[in-house]
């Protein structure tokens, strides 16, 4: 059994040797598509493999990617950017993974991306698949492959650590010619391209084709997710009851998650309404996520986020023992957080914490 590794790059000279360090411990066959590098990433990657191919860029992932795994020669392909990282007990475990890889047609695998804040966002990806015609990339952006045939789950873990801000408008602008030459967004993309909408604060017109994507077809956990964007869409907006309509409205798919918690009581407590707000922040403690259901999961919600806001809520209603005691669950998580440490000082001129 082979197991070829497959990535795509273009300028990455600055993160790829630390990617191919990483893969050389678990890859059979290394794959490198090139899709116009301008830097020294081809100069670097032959250090590691000289299996290097070129592909003229043409806004499209999935047929560069789809290009990248017609040339391995393995078994099973795994694909990964060049800005991911697999830690040495990942790495153990993808080895170890190795030998019932003939058991299985695909493999998911945690993805975990930073946030600015400190946060993590993870979800599950297919990351190992056999190496036949049908399991290939489709989606000009956001590209994926249909999961098919018999799954595993493997908790090794593959990060994104990305070190520069790349183009911010590729995605964007790759569906906006899409659109302009003609082409029907699917279910999937039109959700991306709602989000896209969001991230650039072109809000009317991403709570449009949120609005569309939500009233068609679609898979239940961007449903989910949509529901949430829209939320944030309507309250940059200055719509604060039709962001909680839209937060309630993600219950209609599954229980509410931790996420969608918190998002009620933000909107709730910004309209001064603290006693439902506490409701919802502490319901966000007790409220389950299925971290294989594939959605994007950020565990503060579960935890550090609700803690923090219950301080800020038991505070507002006077009650200063109980916001300092919250504050202290959210420092046991993370205890060099600036709002924690901001809190702590707070309290410490109320007289609530003694001056060390």
């Amino acid at each position: 059994m082979k197991l070829s590794v497959c990535l795509i790059v273009r300028d990455e000279e600055a993160t790829i040797a630390r990617c191919l360090d990483c893969v050389k411990k678990f890859a059979d066959e290394i794959v490198v598509t090139d899709t116009g590098s301008r830097d020294k990433t081809v100069e670097i990657v032959r250090r590691y493999t000289q299996n290097i191919h070129y592909f003229e860029w043409r806004d499209d992932f999935s047929a560069a990617r789809n290009f990248c795994l017609d040339r391995a020669t393995g078994d099973y392909v795994m694909w990964l950017d060049a800005d991911d990282v697999v830690p040495d007990v990942d790495c153990e475990k993808i080895n170890a993974l190795k030998p019932s890889l003939p058991d299985c047609d695909m493999v998911f695998l945690t993805y975990a991306a930073y946030t600015p804040d400190g946060g993590t966002y993870c979800y599950v990806r297919e990351r190992i698949f056999r190496n036949t015609p049908e399991n290939r990339f489709g989606g000009a952006v956001h590209e994926a492959v249909t999961p098919r045939g018999k799954i595993i789950y493997s908790d090794a873990k593959i990060i994104h650590a990305k070190v520069r801000t790349g183009d911010d408008m590729r995605n964007l602008r790759i569906y906006q010619k899409q659109i302009s030459r003609g082409e029907k967004l699917d279910a999937r993309a039109q959700f991306y391209y709602g989000r896209e909408l969001m991230f650039h604060r072109m809000y009317r017109e991403s709570e449009a084709v949120l609005c569309a994507y939500l009233d068609g077809e679609g898979w239940v956990e961007n449903k989910i997710e949509a529901c949430l964007d829209l939320a944030d869409v309507r309250r940059a907006l200055g719509d604060g009851k039709g962001a909680l309509e839209a937060v309630f409205r993600s219950f209609y798919y599954a229980p509410p998650r931790p996420r969608a918690c918190c998002a009620a009581g933000d909107l709730l407590f910004a309209d001064g309404k603290y006693k439902t707000a506490e409701y919802w922040y502490k319901a966000a403690l007790s409220a389950e996520c299925d971290e294989r259901a594939g959605g994007f999961v950020n565990r503060d919600f579960s935890r550090f986020i609700p803690y923090m806001r219950l301080c800020a809520t038991r505070d507002r209603l006077g009650d200063i023992k109980a916001a300092f005691e919250y504050n202290e669950m959210a420092a046991a998580i993370k205890p060099s957080d600036e709002g924690v440490k901001y809190n702590r000082d707070y309290f410490r001129k109320l007289g609530e914490v003694k001056n060390d």
